[in-house]
């Protein structure tokens, strides 16, 4: 895990993070360091269930046409635009050959539904006389085909080859948390072996919905209460929040060949499965400090989840493993991205080896099913 660089060292190139608190790696450290105002928080709209809103975008800045605006949901064109951000911050956005040889590995969920629509149909069934055929009708009917595709988690990669023109292989890993965790763990293992120079990785999430707080809250996962950090809830449960990340990967030798800023290496990943049962997160987590080479100087980006099992289990770890850490924990910054978590986290933590406020750095993701993740971070 030690020693001098290597041609197929893996290292961020680029970095594209909108969320709560704007747009860029710079705004979110500066809010992290406190001098400008955190991100707001919407308590109205979703009551009693908190949520972490969208910044206000230019779209036409990385989205210039409006009929692409218009065709995407919330959650691509937060994607959409974080991707060009990315390309921008690696300065590859005009380089068509470039973008040609570029892999994306997208991180999704399932896209968002039309749940007026959905709540109609439902609506008519309960006193129909025959509620499966007018099922099958009014999603003919009232479910456009172009609205039926959009549900399809793969179109934010399609979406971004389309804007930006980033036409290698691309692929799509959906499994919230872990979704994240693994994107950036393919991207990482295929460059160092060699299979592939350059990569865009990340992930993209819309929080203001009220389908999604409705199955988090029914799962017993999302926050009721005041607005609060992690550690300082009185009622378990994760804030939601929208926002993109995306990372531009390379090989090391490919970046200095062409001259390319290099935020931090990434030196290892690791994810695994975890058991359900008590301990089985701590033992996992732990492993994966062993498995990454992860030292007890490492600044930690923690992926907290405001679940208290899962949360102590973590601080457990994280005690013994990095005892004088006092962890950044994302969702505070921005919340809850699910699968743009772990790649936030990494965007976070590659800009403060940017900018000297620290030389490692490990990105903890826990997932609030059965997962957990840890991406290791040096100076590059």
């Amino acid at each position: 895990m030690s020693g001098g660089p290597n041609e197929r060292d893996v290292v961020v190139t680029g970095i594209g993070l909108v969320s709560c608190v704007g747009e860029g790696v710079e705004a979110h450290l500066a809010a992290l360091a406190g001098l400008t105002e955190p991100g707001p928080w919407e308590t109205e709209r979703f009551a009693p269930y908190p949520v972490r809103p969208g910044p206000a975008l230019d779209l036409s800045t990385q989205i210039p046409k409006k009929s692409d605006q218009r065709q995407m949901e919330p959650w691509q064109r937060l994607g959409v635009y974080a991707a060009g951000a990315a390309l921008d911050s690696a300065g590859i956005k005009d380089d068509a050959e470039l973008k040609a040889r570029t892999h994306v590995i997208v991180a999704a969920g399932g896209g968002e539904r039309d749940y007026d629509v959905d709540g109609q149909v439902l609506t008519a069934m309960r006193t129909h006389a025959a509620p499966d055929v007018l099922l099958n009708e009014r999603l003919m009917s009232d479910v456009r085909p172009t609205l039926f595709l959009a549900q399809l988690s793969n179109l934010l990669a399609g979406n971004i080859a389309i804007v930006h023109g980033v036409t290698g292989a691309s692929r799509t890993f959906m499994g919230e948390e872990q979704a994240g965790v693994d994107a950036i763990r393919i991207a990482h293992a295929r460059i160092a072996s060699g299979q592939n120079d350059v990569f865009l990785v990340g992930g993209s999430f819309n929080a203001e919905r009220a389908d999604s707080i409705l199955a988090y809250a029914m799962g017993r996962l999302a926050y009721s209460g005041a607005p609060a950090a992690v550690a300082d809830r009185t009622a378990p449960g994760f804030v939601l929040g929208s926002g993109g990340a995306f990372l531009v990967l390379e090989a090391r030798a490919h970046a200095r060949a062409r001259g390319a800023r290099v935020f931090a290496e990434i030196a290892a990943v690791g994810s695994a499965r975890t058991g359900r049962g008590a301990g089985a997160l701590a033992e996992t987590l732990g492993r994966l400090f062993d498995e990454t080479g992860t030292g007890a100087d490492a600044r930690i980006v923690s992926g907290a989840l405001g679940l208290p099992s899962r949360d102590a289990e973590e601080r457990s770890v994280l005690a013994a493993r990095a005892p004088g850490a006092a962890p950044i924990v994302t969702q505070d910054l921005v919340g809850h991205l699910m699968e743009a978590h772990a790649p936030a986290g990494v965007a976070l933590a590659a800009g403060l080896i940017a900018t000297g406020e620290a030389r490692e750095a490990a990105v903890t993701s826990i997932g609030h099913q059965r997962g957990a993740g840890l991406v290791r971070l040096r100076a590059g």
